[in-house]
């Protein structure tokens, strides 16, 4: 580098570290505005505020900036800092505590943090930091000071958004156990005053149930209900708790019945069924919010997506539609061009009152598919059409390939799924899965099997895979071939519900090694409890096991969580053979009325003659 490269590269370095240190420092002399002209009673001029940024200050930071472009951070640190206690300036103590953060000197950050809170006890952002870099650094036992001097200084109309806030920032913490004993204590001041005291119970509540003590977070969320009916903080916690504690949806229930019970409560209770698989429980609920604010985007659109998979179709295009809407209403939702907008804020039920571009393309696919449900291929296109996203380029051509296939154009799908572009890994095995599923909606078995074969030779070991080709090696009568898929997903991923739950089904449904089917289908049950599916396996093999009563009881459980054709005619199967012929023909009928083309339906009534 010759002399002059050097002496630009340093002016370079020199006005940039100037630039930082007049941005850091916001200096300006703030000027008054002008009266205006012709006005005699024009006010005095403001007093200027001048920065506090002399020449040795300035010559300060200079210096300590160029230390830093120079990689000397250590340096510029201690620069910084001393500038920082000599000004008592809140934006140098920032700026020395990023340097040090940059430089993953955890120490010297927290030291930082300490010399700007005692320059500025009341500094919020001082405090948050400094809790921030103690969790970093698993200092879990001096959080207590700074946690008590964050909601000292927090005001106190924010305090319980704050106070709700702590159990989600505690969840970094290595030992559960120990931050929620540590957050029980700092709250107790907050529990005896009555307008922060639901909050601070179901903060406690949560931070108890990330530590696996459900017991003692189901107490706080019934104490929080008996001492204050109308609060939601309690129901809330119940929310949470019930994939677990399924007795806690007693508290939520009963916080409904109240009058103007909070309808993001309603809500996120949708929300939670839909988790559990309870497919219509949930539409009631939504139906409620749809009912309650009918103006509301988000609920119609989650609403449509379940009335569709309960085949409700006529109901569920209704919803969509209703949802499409109020979403085109909105200012930048009619236009198709807005729907590559990554933001999806109906992706799950009681979504907010905004909608996205992601919402639009989802309701509009899940209009095309109810369209095909009723065999109007043609307006199943024509909503397809409207979508122009390329982020769903493969679901919507994976729609028109299903269009294709039911019309008997099996060969043009297929060539149009392998003809979409790969533009990494991702896409050739998700052009591979789609085929799969286009081929086996048709019942084309055979094909779909060999699709996955050669998907698994291709993607060795994903269990995805592996499980799909496992359901279709069933299909094809390749059961030795299906219970090694099963077994080799199984042991590859030890927490695969669904494998547990097929093979155990397989079994039972071939009455073959009954104690060894219920044992792997309620070790399916212990990974998800309360699915309707896996608890409809468990009624199966109760039933070839010849306990009749407890059959029915679980078939009716999984049947009301979710209506499905399978459930039902398990469920019709059991009573038939139990006496209650009449009661079994009208469960049929039910599901019947909604999926009469069930191939387990039509066989077992076929096997029953009970047409």
């Amino acid at each position: 580098m010759t002399v002059s490269s050097l002496r630009r590269s340093a002016a370079c370095r020199w006005a940039a570290s100037a630039a930082l240190v007049l941005f850091c420092l916001g200096a300006h002399a703030q000027q008054a505005a002008p009266a205006a002209s012709g006005d005699a009673t024009a006010q005095a001029k403001p007093p200027v505020l001048n920065s506090n940024l002399d020449a040795p200050l300035f010559y300060q930071l200079l210096i300590g900036e160029i230390e830093l472009s120079d990689g000397q951070a250590g340096n510029a640190y201690q620069i910084m800092l001393d500038a920082a206690r000599r000004g008592r300036d809140e934006q140098l103590f920032r700026r020395a505590t990023e340097i040090a953060l940059q430089a993953r000197a955890g120490e010297q950050a927290l030291a930082a943090t300490r010399a700007w809170r005692t320059a500025h006890p009341q500094s919020l952002e001082a405090i948050r930091l400094q809790l921030q870099i103690l969790l970093s650094l698993n200092r879990l036992n001096e959080l207590g000071e700074p946690l008590h001097a964050l909601l000292t200084a927090t005001p106190v109309a924010e305090r319980p958004a704050v106070i709700g806030a702590l159990p989600r920032f505690l969840q970094r913490a290595a030992d559960k156990r120990q931050a929620a004993t540590l957050l029980e204590e700092v709250l107790q001041p907050y529990v005896a005053d009555a307008s922060t005291r639901a909050a601070a119970q179901a903060a406690i509540g949560r931070a108890w149930l990330a530590a696996g003590d459900a017991e003692r977070a189901l107490a706080l969320a019934r104490r929080i209900q008996l001492e204050d009916p109308m609060s939601s903080a309690g129901p809330v916690l119940a929310l949470e708790l019930m994939p677990t504690r399924p007795e806690a949806e007693s508290l939520v229930v009963a916080y409904l019945r109240v009058p103007n019970a909070e309808i993001d409560v309603r809500r996120a209770y949708a929300g939670t069924l839909v988790t559990l698989q309870r497919y219509a429980e949930a539409i009631a609920q939504l139906e409620a919010v749809t009912r309650q604010q009918p103006d509301l985007a988000g609920p119609w659109l989650t609403l449509g997506a379940l009335q569709l998979e309960m085949r409700q179709t006529q109901a569920a295009e209704a919803s969509l539609q209703r949802y499409v809407q109020l979403a085109q209403a909105q200012p930048g939702g009619a236009s198709p061009a807005n729907t590559d907008d990554d933001d999806d804020d109906e992706a799950s039920p009681g979504a907010g009152a905004g909608v996205s571009g992601q919402g639009l393309t989802q309701a509009w696919l899940l209009l095309a598919q109810a369209a095909e449900q009723r065999g109007d291929y043609a307006a199943a296109e024509a909503w397809l059409a409207r979508i122009d996203n390329p982020q769903r380029a493969l679901e919507v051509q994976t729609r028109r390939a299903m269009l294709l296939a039911r019309q008997g154009r099996v060969a043009q799908a297929r060539e149009l799924l392998r003809s979409l572009p790969e533009r990494n890994v991702a896409d050739a095995r998700a052009k591979l899965i789609a085929e799969a599923q286009v081929l086996r909606e048709v019942k084309q078995w055979g094909e779909a099997y060999a699709v996955l074969q050669g998907a698994s030779q291709r993607f060795p070991d994903d269990v995805d895979l592996m499980y799909e080709q496992a359901m279709m090696a069933e299909k094809v009568g390749q059961l030795d071939a299906m219970e090694a898929l099963l077994r080799r997903v199984i042991a590859l991923k030890p927490d695969h519900a669904h494998a547990y739950n097929a093979l155990g089904y397989s079994l039972a449904d071939r009455n073959l090694r009954l104690p060894e089917a219920k044992g792997l289908i309620a070790r399916a049950l212990e990974l998800t409890p309360g699915d309707p599916f896996i608890t409809d396996s468990l009624g199966w093999v109760e039933f070839r096991l010849g306990n009749r009563d407890e059959a029915l009881r679980l078939l009716r459980q999984a049947y009301k969580a979710r209506p499905d054709a399978e459930i039902g005619a398990h469920l019709g199967e059991v009573l038939w053979a139990m006496g209650r012929r009449d009661e079994a023909r009208q469960v049929w009928a039910e599901v019947a009325s909604r999926d009469a083309a069930n191939d387990v339906l039509r066989e077992t009534m076929v096997r029953l003659k009970a047409q």
